[in-house]
């Protein structure tokens, strides 16, 4: 019998009760395992204290989740943060080497939000971490004050290149998704191409060009109530088969 395959997510590290813990939300363990058909395997974020090698090793593909904080702005040449702005920097210390490597060695890669962040800037990009001041553009943001179901509601279309991987998973031209964040691409990294964008022009996923697999950053939650979706279906189980295919491959 075949086993599943082994998909890692890089955890935050947080302060809960005088303790740090290393956490991951239920939603993105639930699309792994449900959507994606795969074991979800916790990565710390113990930074340099982790051996990437062996967990490229260990693992099938990976799964970047969204998070409450942002990527410090000094790993992209970005003013200050507003004050009280939560960060994560051994978060910061684990993916970002992570994700190039992770992409070098083969493996599927599926950046959700904050994970997007990362990417496009673990690639050479760089974040506006105010989109709403950009005259233009879109308010992204979401209402906190709302319920869950209000603030992960469709926000606003998004437009699908032509002959990209999200269209040809999708099998049209456009979504209509969530939104949930206040900031977002300012400059695309080098290697990276652009698989979507919003009215406003804000992109909204991308591709690593040169990958031989599925490595892919979307700005939006597919992972939300992921089964009610066509579209967040069929992407956990595209990601889920390229991660398979992984695991035959690297027996």
């Amino acid at each position: 019998m075949s086993r599943l395959p082994l998909i890692g997510i890089p955890a935050d590290r947080r302060l809960y009760a005088k303790h740090y813990f290393h956490m991951v939300g239920e939603k993105y363990i639930e699309a792994v395992a449900l959507g994606a058909k795969a074991v979800p395997v916790l990565v710390p974020a113990l930074g340099p204290e982790i051996d990437l090698p062996s967990l490229l090793t260990a693992c099938d593909g990976l799964l970047l989740t969204g998070s409450a904080s942002n990527v410090e702005p000094r790993h992209y040449g970005g003013p200050a943060s507003e004050p009280g702005t939560l960060h994560d920097p051994n978060r910061d210390a684990t993916t970002l080497p992570l994700i190039p490597r992770a992409v070098a060695a083969g493996l599927p890669v599926l950046a959700i939000c904050r994970g997007f962040q990362e990417m496009n800037v673990a690639y050479g990009g760089t974040l506006n971490p105010r989109l709403h001041e950009v005259p233009g553009n879109l308010d992204h943001r979401d209402d906190e004050s709302q319920p869950l179901d209000a603030q992960y509601a469709p926000a606003h279309e998004v437009l699908l290149e032509p002959g990209g991987q999200l269209q040809k998973i999708a099998g049209k031209d456009r979504l209509h998704v969530n939104s949930l964040h206040s900031q977002g691409v300012e400059m695309l990294g080098p290697k990276l191409a652009v698989e979507a964008r919003a009215p406003d022009g804000v992109i909204e996923a991308f591709r690593v060009a040169d990958s031989a697999t599925f490595a892919l950053g979307l700005q939006w939650h597919p992972e939300w109530q992921f089964a009610k979706d066509p579209f967040s279906v069929a992407l956990f189980a595209a990601f889920g088969n390229a991660s398979r295919q992984r695991a035959i491959a690297s027996r």
